[in-house]
């Protein structure tokens, strides 16, 4: 027992010295110009290598550094920087016959820079055959005796370690930077399909996941290789992206759960995209509710445009048809999107106003209605803008006293609207962009006050400018109301009894949204009373000659006195 047990450790020991010393003995640097004679021949482009050592323990051959070049068209330097490499190996082969037999490749800490052009290729289009040219139209060199295709090399497994990824474009000093980078392909080969699973860290969080089969690699343009895979998206925020302009404040975080089929150059992406906090015009506030689309979606990658099939967005239970066409050929994508919705419950919308830079009057909501739109969205991602119609239909603004909000005007009128808001129809047409909202040709049917009409606009701040004219519904001057006598006044100097339901009176909307301030137009209401569109009983048209040349003073001064103001 004890001889055998010497044997054994006589062999064991032995094994430990020829792992150590049979590394020195073997020159593994003979192998360098072998490694990259295979590997510059598998990516069109020139790979280099450190020096090598050896590792029988670990069955691998180790190189400091490792470099890949650039397409020369779009950079002279690396396309792919490493601090390490290890290349798996078999040992008996390299031993006894000294053949290199690779059975996996693990890069540490890559650095990946990818550049897109004007035209919208990428530089890795090249990567893996034929494409890579020289500018002058001729083949990349490639190492001095090489005899073997790209189609030799296999490996068996290929990891990419906590690398980075630089994005930019060739016009744009602009750079984004995904970082924690993991690439895992088993069974690589330039001719066949082969999985792969990337993941990475996305700029200011979230993550990124890609699992599928890719191939066989398109040596006209790599970027064209088949792919049939699925892709998660988790809190990606859009305002580190580049795909919002932050210098307006603009954002959202963006979860995404999609399949993604790539093949003869045309990709189709299906899948569920939602955004929450959105922030779509500067000086709103992010919105409480998540934005949820249900899409499906065809790229063709060799025009670098695509169709959006009819999908469907998403806010609680309302929902609108999306379709359009977009490009990203530019820097920033560019979209022309339509949206239609028809019959949306409006109560699901409040929360997400604040996005568009819209807040509640406070104490009140939205408690009934629905919302029809016709809008179409278009430009680049970073400067979306938005056109077209929206309309809300019996609805009910809750805890809104709209006769006490506008004091004077409401006085005048003899308006009382009670403590909630009922709205027959709400129109307009809007232009939205990121710095504000613009709405046009402002229709509003309000039983309790008549029909409201006029034009504004809601800023960065939030801030209201609207030019809004009523046509009442009530009697102007009801008796025994404060301003009574000066109504009647001014209905004598008008040359009738006083202003009788149908007279319009214009007035402005100032303040914010939370908090809208209703203001009188003396000059409008003075400037359309002598015009005698006010509908007031008598009017001029009825006026005596001896009366008409002192109708229009004593009308001003009518309203001076009945709005506190000197004419």
């Amino acid at each position: 027992m004890n001889k055998t047990l010497k044997i054994v450790l006589i062999v064991v020991g032995v094994l430990i010295v020829l792992a150590f010393v049979v590394p020195f003995l073997i020159p593994v640097n003979q192998f360098r110009p072998t490694i990259e004679e295979k590997a510059s021949l598998a990516l069109g482009r020139k790979v280099q290598v450190g020096d090598l050592s050896l590792s029988l323990i670990g069955g691998s051959l180790s190189a400091k550094d490792l470099s890949i070049g650039d397409d020369p068209k779009f950079s002279s330097t690396p396309f792919l920087t490493a601090k390490s490499l290890k290349v798996g190996v078999e040992i008996l082969p390299l031993i006894f016959s000294k053949t290199l037999h690779v059975t996996g490749v693990t890069i540490d800490s890559p650095q990946v820079t990818l550049i897109r052009g004007t035209a919208g290729q990428w530089n890795y289009s090249s990567l893996g055959g034929s494409a890579a040219k020289s500018p002058a139209g001729q083949a990349a060199p490639q190492p001095a005796g090489s005899t073997s295709a790209p189609a030799d090399l296999t490996i068996q497994k290929l990891t990419l370690k906590d690398g980075s990824i630089i994005v930019g474009a060739v016009n744009s000093q602009k750079r984004s930077t995904y970082d924690h980078v993991t690439v895992t392909a088993s069974n690589v080969a330039i001719t066949s399909q082969f999985p792969v699973v990337v993941t990475a860290d996305l700029p200011s969080g979230g993550t990124f996941k890609l699992d599928g089969v890719v191939g066989p690699i398109d040596q006209a343009d790599a970027a064209l290789t088949p792919l049939n895979a699925k892709l998660d998206v988790s809190s990606l925020n859009l305002a580190s992206t580049g795909f919002l302009d932050p210098s307006l404040g603009l954002g959202g975080i963006v979860d995404l759960d999609s399949t993604l089929e790539s093949k003869a150059g045309e990709a189709e992406v299906k899948g569920n995209v939602k955004l929450s906090k959105a922030l779509l015009i500067a000086g709103g506030s992010p919105a409480s509710v998540p934005v949820t689309v249900d899409f499906d979606t065809k790229y063709d990658m060799r025009k670098n445009a695509g169709v959006l099939n009819p999908s469907t967005l998403k806010i609680g239970s309302a929902a609108a048809h999306l379709s359009g066409t977009y490009e990203t050929a530019g820097e920033a994508t560019v979209v022309h999107i339509k949206v239609e919705g028809k019959d949306m419950p409006a109560k699901d919308f409040e929360a997400f106003l604040p996005a568009l830079g819209i807040n509640m009057p406070k104490g009140a909501s939205l408690t009934a209605g629905v919302i029809n739109s016709d809008l179409i969205v278009t430009g680049p991602t970073n400067k979306l803008v938005t056109n077209g119609s929206v309309g809300l239909f019996n609805a009910k603004l809750s805890g809104f006293d709209l006769g006490s909000k506008m004091s004077g005007v409401a006085s005048l009128a003899g308006i009382k609207s009670g403590k909630d808001l009922d709205i027959e129809k709400l129109s307009s047409n809007l232009h939205m962009a990121p710095d504000g909202l613009k709405a046009d040709n402002f229709d509003a049917v309000i039983p309790s006050v008549g029909n409201l009409t006029g034009a504004g606009t809601i800023d960065s701040k939030n801030n209201l400018d609207f030019k809004m004219a009523a046509t009442l519904t009530s009697a102007l001057g009801a008796a025994g109301s404060p301003v009574s006598s000066s109504a009647g006044l001014l209905g004598k100097a008008m040359g009738g009894g006083g202003c009788k339901s149908g007279t319009t009176v214009p007035f402005q909307i100032q303040g914010t949204t939370s908090e809208p301030k209703f203001i009188p137009d003396v000059g409008g209401l003075a400037a359309g009373m002598l015009k005698s569109q006010l509908g007031c009983a008598g009017g001029l048209a009825t006026g005596g000659a001896k009366d008409a040349g002192k109708a229009p003073e004593d009308a001003v001064k009518s309203l001076g006195g009945l709005f506190k103001k000197k004419p």
